[in-house]
């Protein structure tokens, strides 16, 4: 075999090692970086919905708070009215 086609086949797979070993490292870091863009989403998809269940519950607390204040505001004119 002459040295010209020994050396043009060992380029070849030089470059088909350094091409697919590229592609895979590639590719490797990019599923990394999806993983860790996913448990980010994770994170903030748990955050907005624990923030709708507090604003729930901010709405139940409130309501109460009012009738509580319409409660005092009753005993109050019930008060003047007894002692008047």
């Amino acid at each position: 075999m002459p040295a010209e086609v020994i050396t043009a086949a060992l380029s070849l797979m030089g470059t088909l090692v350094g091409t697919l070993g590229g592609i895979a490292l590639s590719s490797n870091l990019t599923n990394y970086r999806i993983e860790q863009l996913e448990k980010k989403v994770e994170k903030h998809n748990n955050l907005i919905s624990r923030t709708y269940e507090l604003e729930k519950e901010y709405s139940v607390l409130d309501e109460r708070i009012r009738v509580a204040n319409h409660r005092i505001e009753d005993l109050e004119k019930e008060e003047v009215l007894h002692e008047g």
